[in-house]
């Protein structure tokens, strides 16, 4: 039995979402897992003796223009390392998680003390945010004093090595999906109140940000819906939500365009949806549309970053080039406007997504615990 400190932010972005999946999972394996953060997880939903869970909090101070946060995790890293008996810290992204998890290692080592830390790299802790003069020689120190490095995909991996000088190897370790989870079970009264029978429904969940490229689903729906009867849902919220709803207006789309914001269960809208969009500027991995694939859902996205690495050209989906509205609306013509072609699609899609089950990728984080804490 291991006792893990994982280091996360608690939102609805992929890097929350992954790491307390994953903290869930190993706790039901019979490991305790300790969370260190500043607000509970979205996704750590349910009771669990093993799962604890540890509030990052502090005074902000009239001194400080901004809270000092990485110092406070980074004490509390510590006091839950030296008093929780900790094997291993795995922190997720990078930015400030790394950097926080070595100070509070060499506070740990003055007392005696070897902590193990993993850090797990996400997307742009690496291709945006950590890109920034400001951050990078922090963001290359902290990689490279780990004493394991994963990145969620192939394609992170390369552009980690492009940007960054580092000297450590890395190792891929693909997100995951639980099954469990993630299925498809059909509300047909549910569909009924969303959309005809004749229309198809389009799906797209994300934190709404620009990199997410929401706008590029709305022309793109706009255009469609002039050939294929449809309905698109919008899951999620985030500072682009109020420029997307003016799109909405300003195109004339409102009406069949909904706005669900946050859901926990996303699962429901997607089992009841034919088409899932992403069409990212940057996309490490695309665990939205590993999700959207396990409840049978096919994919149209960008071809950026690790999208390809899941959605597999015209087998699960098809890949367009980053802005091109017109190859978007073509692609989900390709793959909506025939019920055979999209059943063939929504079965390839599936078969896709349970080669990332939970139960598959699991055994390497547990395989990579296990070794770094054989290195000594």
């Amino acid at each position: 039995m291991l006792k893990i400190g994982i280091v996360c932010y608690p939102t609805y972005g992929g890097s929350g979402v992954l790491a307390t999946e994953l903290g869930k999972a190993l706790a039901k394996e019979g490991h305790h897992v300790h969370f260190i953060t500043y607000k509970e997880p979205a996704r750590l939903d349910a009771f669990n003796p093993r799962i604890f869970y540890h509030e990052v909090s502090f005074e902000n101070y009239s001194l400080f223009e901004y809270p000092p946060y990485e110092t406070a995790l980074a004490s509390k890293m510590v006091d839950i390392a030296q008093f929780e008996n900790l094997d291993i810290l795995h922190v997720h992204y990078a930015i400030p998680h790394a950097s926080a998890a070595f100070i509070a290692k060499q506070i740990l080592k003055e007392k005696g003390i070897d902590i193990k830390v993993i850090t797990t790299l996400h997307g742009t802790d690496i291709t945006l945010v950590g890109k920034d003069a400001s951050f990078r020689p922090v963001v290359t120190f902290s990689i490279n004093q780990s004493d394991i490095v994963t990145t969620v995909s192939h394609s992170l991996k390369e552009d980690t090595y492009l940007y960054f000088d580092i000297k450590k190897d890395i190792k891929v370790i693909h997100n995951f999906v639980d099954k469990n989870r993630f299925y498809k079970h059909f509300n047909q009264e549910l569909r009924d109140s969303i959309a005809k029978r004749d229309e198809k429904i389009l799906i797209h969940t994300s934190n709404f940000r620009k990199v997410k490229r929401i706008p590029d689903i709305i022309y793109a729906f706009k255009k469609l819906k002039d050939k294929i009867p449809c309905k698109l849902l919008l899951v999620g919220d985030g500072p682009e939500r109020i420029n997307i709803e003016e799109l909405c207006r300003e195109l004339e789309v409102c009406d069949d365009v909904k706005f669900y914001g946050k859901l926990d269960n996303v699962e429901v809208l997607l089992s009841i949806a034919d088409l899932f969009l992403m069409p990212s500027e940057t996309e490490s991995f695309g665990l939205a549309a590993l999700e959207a694939m396990a409840c049978e859902v096919p994919v149209v996205s960008s071809n950026a970053g690790g999208l390809p690495e899941i959605n597999i050209e015209e087998v699960t989906g098809i890949l367009c080039e980053v802005g091109n509205i017109d190859a978007y609306v073509t692609a989900c013509y390709t793959i909506l406007h025939d019920d055979n072609t999209l059943a063939r699609y929504k079965k390839n899609a599936l078969e896709q997504a349970e080669k990332f089950d939970l139960i598959r990728i699991l055994p390497q984080y547990i395989e990579l615990y296990k070794n770094v804490l054989e290195q000594g």
